[in-house]
């Protein structure tokens, strides 16, 4: 069996939890005897993860370029996943055209019109629009698709009571995450961390909100500890965020997260925004390390409000109660692997997924039949976009030409 996997970018797991997710079903479909290509029409960034690693096929593609037709008309997969509804967009209809019988997954990551709906609403204090332009197309891209990844509960509720989409369409699958057998103890740890892709906006406005209205309550009533704050692409911000006279320190990318995280007492994730599974408070789990959380990095993960906190003055508080007491702390680190063995074990989620795949392949003529809407959209949407594909790839051969010609 042979699959496509179509990413926006060069999955990169040290970097961000979005790369987590692409290399785990990466592992998972190759460990089952896959054979797995993976292509992007980004550029591969420095820290993009070999995925040779994953015994994975690496190509280039472009969008808006016919020669993708040709390539996956001979590559012939028998599952295409799109990695995010951008992916979907660009090159779902082409998928469609050339690879009919291909079962055409689209994995979400996190849901991007929550993310931003969520955004808006901070920054502008008005209620909250889901239904908002990003919506409008990555819900008709779930709904094209023959099936769509959730990585989140939360979010599998939202996108069936909100918007309506059928249960059929949609599966859970969230992180699948290997709980160590031994950890560091609390007493050969100190101070808090914080962890992020900077490129990732809920993580800049939560180094921001900490530095200005947590931190200074932990630092009230601990002196002498401070906050170390990791994050890949975050140089720019360094001169902002480097803080030495208040004990908060910008220490740039980690390069072993784990590792990195092990030596702290706490993990801090004061998300005020976002969607999807936060990866960092996963990286506590499998560190051991307590995770202090808003509701937004809570969500899909915790439930009950006693996880959470979120205010400043309360969030400051559990810090501090976590750091200073090593019982209290040894329980908090207890509960959440508790959580973590009872909702993320792998035995439970890799072979779910294949399962998935298994059945929506079985049942793909029955359920896209059942699909109606589904159908409709990919009917106006593939002509729009094809048209407009085609436009753009003979205004660029055009360029191409006079270039060549010096006109």
């Amino acid at each position: 069996m042979r699959c496509l996997i179509i990413g926006k970018v060069w999955p990169e797991p040290s970097s961000t939890a979005a790369g987590q997710r692409t290399c785990d079903l990466l592992s998972v479909l190759s460990d089952a005897g896959w054979e797995v290509n993976f292509a992007s029409s980004a550029q591969q960034g420095e820290h993009a993860v070999d995925l040779s690693h994953y015994r994975v096929t690496m190509h280039s593609i472009k969008v808006n370029d016919s020669a993708f037709d040709s390539w996956i008309a001979e590559l012939h997969p028998d599952l295409v996943i799109f990695d995010r509804f951008i992916t979907e967009e660009q090159f779902g209809w082409r998928v469609a055209r050339n690879c009919p019988e291909a079962l055409r997954i689209l994995d979400t990551s996190d849901l991007h019109c929550l993310r931003m709906a969520r955004e808006a609403q901070l920054r502008s204090g008005d209620s909250l629009h889901l239904k908002n332009e990003t919506a409008l197309r990555e819900i008709a891209a779930i709904y094209r698709s023959d099936l769509t990844l959730v990585i989140s509960a939360a979010e599998m509720k939202i996108l069936q009571t909100e918007f309506s989409v059928p249960g059929a369409l949609l599966a859970y699958w969230p992180f699948a995450i290997d709980l160590p057998e031994t950890v560091v103890a609390y007493g050969d740890r100190q101070h808090f961390i914080m962890i992020g892709s900077f490129h990732h906006a809920p993580n800049l406005d939560a180094a921001r909100w900490c530095q200005q209205a947590i931190w200074p309550k932990i630092k009230e009533k601990l002196p002498d500890a401070e906050m170390h704050l990791y994050g890949s692409y975050g140089d720019r911000y360094a001169l902002e965020l480097n803080q030495p006279k208040t004990g908060f320190l910008f220490k740039g990318r980690a390069k072993e997260a784990l590792e990195t995280m092990s030596r702290y007492r706490i993990n801090l994730a004061p998300l005020r925004f976002g969607a999807g599974l936060k990866g960092k408070v996963f990286d506590g789990f499998q560190t051991g390390t307590p995770n202090i959380l808003t509701p937004i990095a809570a969500e899909g993960i915790f439930e009950g409000a006693a996880w959470a906190h979120g205010s400043p003055a309360a969030f400051a508080e559990a810090a501090v109660k976590y750091y200073c007491d090593s019982d209290a702390w040894k329980q908090r680190q207890l509960a959440e692997q508790a959580v973590c063995l009872e909702r993320f074990a792998p035995q439970d989620w890799r072979p779910r997924l294949l399962e998935m795949i298994d059945d929506a392949r079985k049942n793909l003529k029955v359920d896209r039949t059942g699909n109606f809407i589904g159908q409709m959209l990919r009917h106006h949407h593939h002509r729009s976009v094809e048209y407009f594909s085609r436009w753009i790839e003979a205004k660029n051969k055009n360029k191409e030409k006079h270039a060549i010609i010096g006109v």
